[in-house]
């Protein structure tokens, strides 16, 4: 009864294993391959560190806006007489012996605790200070697109090496398939020969084929561990390890026409509206550097106790007041306006290119697509003419009415249809990931069509 319950319990604990052992290890799909890459990659957190560093540039500007307080402790000993004097009048310490002309001439050393808190507060500048507010919110705006345009280049590169992963084990498959009809056909030729049926060249070049093939299997391979490099690259994942992929499939994407497509793309892709708030930024940098020449008003005030000693009693004074500045040689400021209006003619240059290479961005990638789909289509039927060709060609050569060449020619043709296919199934979701990056909509979410 005892072996009986044992054999039952270890059936049960293998039927609780063994599908956990067997069960199918989740792929990484492509999405998930997009994150981990905006996650890790150095370029995007360059974009983010300039994100951050624009955002700090305006919680700087802001703060030109509010008061500056100090406090400051001075601790001071000499016999300068002007010091002297002053120091023992802000001490409230003068004295009528102090007026001996020996002593304003030649006074005993003196030591001045000073405990001082000053402020200050630009309370009008002519509205320059908000114009560089202005310009400092834009940048930043300019940098955070610049972030989300730098994911979307990540994206591309991880569509395309994610593609070039699929690409090359599929590569593998055909090839090891090739490998493996090669060495039928060899088998299948032996036979005829045997049976003399076929000369021994067929059998010759029956074995060379074989040799071609595994030669093709080797550099296959060496294709996957190199795509394998480079999608380590583009995820910002050095240690990676060759996992699973979700598979590849073909698909007919739906887009837009070009006239569309274009226009959407000048005004939804990062990277345009980089340059255009960088634009903007710079035309709030010339108002602010207009604005300059205005006058300045600013209030400042301080407070001050001077004691002997650091514990000692002293005397407290304070002063305060409203001042007004305007500069009446402005040279500096003049060729300040000069360069920020030079910077802002190379910014408008810069768009208006940016703007003409979006245009031909798009026109490229919507014509590859059209080009990859019709290819898609095209060797989709080539396929199936491809394998019943070489079906019709072995039985021939098995009837003695094909001779060897022409069965090799065959078997390469189909062989050749389906390497055409996969590339273009492999082309077309590319050339749909660089029409989406090209209208500024590649994202992780929208990645998901492309599987």
């Amino acid at each position: 009864m005892y072996r009986i319950l044992s054999c039952s319990g270890w059936l049960l604990l293998f039927g609780v294993l063994i599908p956990m052992g067997v069960a199918a290890e989740e792929p990484l799909t492509l999405r998930q391959a997009i994150q981990q890459a905006i996650e890790l990659s150095p370029e995007v957190k360059l974009a983010q560190a300039g994100s951050l560093e624009a955002r700090a540039n305006l919680s700087i500007a802001r703060n030109q806006l509010l008061p500056q307080v100090s406090f400051i402790e001075d601790i001071s000993r000499g016999n300068d007489p002007v010091y002297v004097f002053g120091s023992k009048l802000r001490q409230q310490r003068f004295a009528t012996a102090d007026f001996d002309v020996n002593e304003l001439n030649r006074p005993t050393p003196l030591g001045n605790f000073s405990s001082r808190l000053v402020g200050s507060w630009m309370v009008f500048d002519s509205l320059r200070t908000q114009k560089m507010i202005r310009s400092a919110d834009l940048a930043r705006q300019s940098a955070d697109s610049s972030a989300k345009a730098a994911d979307q280049k990540v994206a591309l590169e991880v569509v395309q090496a994610y593609q070039s992963v699929l690409y090359a084990e599929r590569e593998i498959d055909l090839a090891q398939h090739e490998v493996e009809t090669a060495q039928a056909l060899l088998d299948y030729v032996d036979d005829h020969v045997k049976a003399g049926l076929a000369v021994e060249s067929d059998r010759m070049s029956a074995q060379v084929n074989v040799a071609e093939r595994k030669q093709g299997l080797i550099a296959a391979q060496g294709e996957l561990a190199l795509a394998w490099a480079q999608l380590r690259v583009a995820m910002g994942a050095p240690d990676l390890q060759q996992t699973k992929l979700q598979p590849i499939e073909p698909h007919n994407f739906t887009v837009s026409a070009l006239e569309q497509e274009i226009e959407a793309a000048v005004k939804r892709r990062p990277d345009v509206k980089a340059i255009s708030d960088a634009q903007s930024a710079q035309g709030s940098a010339v108002a602010a550097s207009k604005w300059s020449y205005g006058p300045r008003v600013s209030a400042y005030g301080s407070a001050e106790q001077d004691r002997p000693t650091f514990t000692g009693g002293g005397g407290n004074n304070w002063v305060a007041g409203v001042q007004v500045s305007i500069d009446i040689l402005p040279f500096s400021k003049r060729a300040q306006l000069l360069r920020e209006n030079a910077a802002k003619s190379r910014v408008d240059a810069q768009l208006s290119m940016y703007q003409q290479q979006v245009r031909l961005q798009v026109s490229q990638a919507h014509i590859q697509r059209q080009t990859a789909q019709l290819s898609l289509e095209t060797s989709r039927a080539a396929i199936d003419q491809a394998t019943e060709s070489l079906r019709i060609v072995r039985n021939r050569y098995g009837a003695g009415l094909a001779n060897i060449t022409d069965l090799l020619r065959a078997e390469d043709a189909e062989r050749q249809s389906q390497t055409i296919f996969w590339r273009s199934v492999y082309d077309n979701a590319t050339a749909y990931a660089q029409l989406l990056f090209a209208t500024g909509t590649l994202t992780p979410e929208a990645a998901e069509e492309l599987q």
